[in-house]
């Protein structure tokens, strides 16, 4: 038997964990060495102005997940203790009915052109509808790598602003498949380019030309069955820990000072998944944050509650614009190591996994606060640091 076997991943020394890594992953040992450096200057300098030096954040392990039949190891670079703790251990519980099972969306952006000085709105209007395909057409002459890689422009919608600050004007959406790509960039340089084309076509001016960060057309959905038997522990049933998870995300679903928090841990998760493989967490904050706003009052974007068999059933779903080429994913050699070690192909595969993690600690804090209370493991986890 592995002699690092005989220990739990977390009780094994450090050095000792990245062999684990290198015995049981795809990881050579110069991916090793990459994880166990940090940030070149020289390549920290590239991305950021006025560099003077690279700020450490842990990088750690998350363990025991299954996200759509498959093992996998997810790196998680956070600064705040029990999060790795706690979606491992959820991820475990998890196991007996296959883990976490995820799916995503066409990977699609939206990109927003702002059309101001119209005198006549339905008639400008008419003439966009009229003249949509050719919008789209102009807007397949950018980005020829990203339309032969199959993604490229896929609709247009427009909006009439009615009433704002500077009177009414017209919002469009370019919906832009970015393939593997998060997308920010190459739905920028479209909707500009399309500028002069659409102050040609309608005689307006076109002022804003940017991306949304409220991706819903490019979104992700997690979903996890946790047997009652795994949630009994010490002098609690599992009935009762399901229970109690349920009325904590209750009380979420309803109340918004509740759901800022409540979402807050799902994004502990998510975010840290982000960081670590280079993606723009800050896009993805705000994303899920006006997606859980959509209705018009701000909610949970979990929902818990007992499946047909009487088990708890845990369900995600929020936008989710990240990438696996291009940006930060393409310089940073950690980001690329980290993208290797969890085996993803696809920006989708990605995702995927992202909402799995945030689902698990979102089932982590919920059952924390159902039975022990969240400062017993937390504040044990922070009287671990060295001050």
């Amino acid at each position: 038997m592995n002699p690092l076997r005989k220990k739990k991943f977390y009780q094994l020394s450090i050095s000792d964990r990245q062999k684990y890594l290198v015995n049981n992953s795809d990881l050579s040992m110069d991916d090793l060495n990459t994880l166990k450096g940090h940030l070149p200057d020289n390549i920290a300098d590239s991305m950021i102005e006025n560099f003077i030096c690279v700020y450490g954040v842990p990088l750690g392990i998350a363990q025991h997940f299954i996200v759509n039949g498959r093992e996998v190891f997810i790196p998680m670079a956070i600064e705040e203790p029990s999060v790795i703790a706690g979606a491992s251990y959820m991820a475990k519980l998890a196991r007996s009915s296959g883990g976490f099972h995820a799916s995503s969306s066409a990977p699609e952006m939206i990109g927003q052109i702002q059309l101001l000085d119209i005198d006549n709105f339905d008639e400008t209007l008419i003439i966009l509808n009229e003249h949509k395909n050719d919008i789209l057409a102009e807007a397949s002459k950018v980005n020829s790598s990203m339309v032969k890689r199959g993604g490229g422009p896929r609709d247009l919608k427009y909006r009439l602003i009615p009433e704002s600050a500077i009177g009414p004007f017209i919002v469009m959406h370019l919906i832009y498949d970015v393939r593997d790509a998060m997308g920010a960039n190459a739905i920028n340089t479209v909707v500009e380019h399309l500028r002069p084309f659409i102050e040609n076509l309608t005689g307006g001016r076109v002022h804003l030309t940017i991306l949304s960060n409220l991706t819903d057309t490019r979104l992700v959905s997690a979903s996890v069955i946790i047997q009652n038997k795994e949630l009994s522990f010490e002098n609690f049933t599992g009935e009762q820990v399901r229970d109690g998870i349920i009325e904590a995300w209750a009380f979420a679903e309803a109340d918004p000072y509740r759901a800022a928090t409540h979402n807050k841990g799902i994004m502990n998760g998510v975010d840290a998944v982000a960081l670590a493989t280079g993606n723009d967490w800050r896009g993805i904050e705000a994303g899920a944050h006006a997606y859980a706003a959509r209705s018009g009052r701000y909610t949970s974007l979990s929902t818990w509650e007992i499946d047909t068999n009487g088990h708890l059933q845990g369900t995600l779903e929020m936008p989710m614009a990240v990438g696996v080429v291009g940006g930060s994913t393409r310089i940073n050699p950690i980001a690329k190591t980290c993208i290797k070690l969890m085996q993803i192909k696809t920006a989708s595969d990605l995702a995927e996994i992202m909402a799995a993690v945030g689902l698990a600690q979102n089932l982590a804090a919920l059952r924390a606060f159902a039975t022990e209370g969240i400062q017993k493991g937390h504040m044990a986890l922070h009287a671990r640091k060295k001050t």
